[in-house]
């Protein structure tokens, strides 16, 4: 057992990115080296992490859209670490971080294992996520061609709309990792994953534009299959997800602390990650 003489609270830098994989596969999760990169990209004040003995024990990330909305993910603890109150511990200092901010809303998806941990710090249940899965289509590849997209105003205006702040920044970050595909005002990213490809995030105008979207993803090669992450709240989304031979796999609640400010959840097919929003 650790003694917390040994345990250092601090930021997660760089040269952490191994073992913050590490933490994550452990943990059974689907982010990758470029995925840890990007959160260290958006927020370097706000990764955090608990060093014992120079090991990385502990993570928890804050990821801030302007002062309207912050979002919590990585809550992450190495097995042989759990039960020292590390989370919590991680969990405090980036809200304490987000009051000094003045951020007005902190929200996470919260596991089951970790609502009880997060009702105790304030957060109170704003609705259902839902991730679902299916197998990648084998030999789809080249079916239908991936043309690269540039950045567009106008469909970060349409995001601008859906979730309610700006998520500009994260957009333009994910766009130079994977471009995405565009229809009109309606957008959808993929993204590679340690287990399976991403799809997400994605806002549509109408199901049928998220349909040719997601079918036209769907047509790329992922031996590994497919996430997607979705509010259920979206019916439309979850009809898809159905059509498409997607099946439920995990069950999250999206929790709130602050404010209340809801998305608009009928426009959003897919959101962009458990850690992002």
């Amino acid at each position: 057992m650790a003694d917390f003489s040994d345990v250092m609270i601090r930021k997660l830098t760089p040269s952490d990115i191994p073992s913050a994989v590490q933490l994550s596969t452990e943990a059974g999760w689907n982010q990758t080296t470029e995925d840890w990169c990007t959160l260290l990209e958006l927020s370097s004040e706000g990764c955090l992490a608990i060093e014992v003995d120079g090991e990385l024990a502990a993570t928890t990330t804050l990821v801030c859209y302007g002062q309207r909305l912050a979002w919590i993910g990585m809550v992450l603890t190495r097995i042989r670490h759990r039960g020292h109150g590390f989370a919590r511990r991680l969990m405090t200092q980036a809200l304490s971080l987000a009051d000094r901010m003045r951020i007005e809303t902190v929200k996470l998806d919260a596991t089951a294992q970790g609502r009880p941990l997060y009702e105790r710090l304030g957060f109170r249940c704003e609705q259902p996520v839902e991730r679902w899965w299916r197998p990648g289509d084998i030999g789809g590849a080249g079916a239908s061609a991936v043309v690269p997209q540039t950045f567009s105003h106008r469909w970060q205006d349409a995001d601008l709309r859906a979730f309610s702040v700006d998520r500009g920044e994260l957009l333009s970050k994910l766009a130079q990792r994977n471009p995405p595909l565009l229809l009109a005002n309606s957008y959808l990213f993929t993204r590679p994953g340690r287990v399976a490809s991403y799809l997400g995030p994605c806002e549509c105008e109408t199901p049928e534009s998220a349909r040719t979207l997601i079918k036209r993803a769907l047509h790329t090669h992922s031996a590994g299959g497919w996430y997607w992450d979705l509010l259920p709240e979206n019916a439309d989304a979850v009809a898809l997800a159905r059509a498409l031979n997607f099946t439920p796999k995990r069950y999250l609640t999206r929790m709130a602390r602050g404010k209340e400010q809801r998305t608009s959840e009928q426009t959003i097919y897919a959101i962009a990650g458990f850690e992002l929003g």
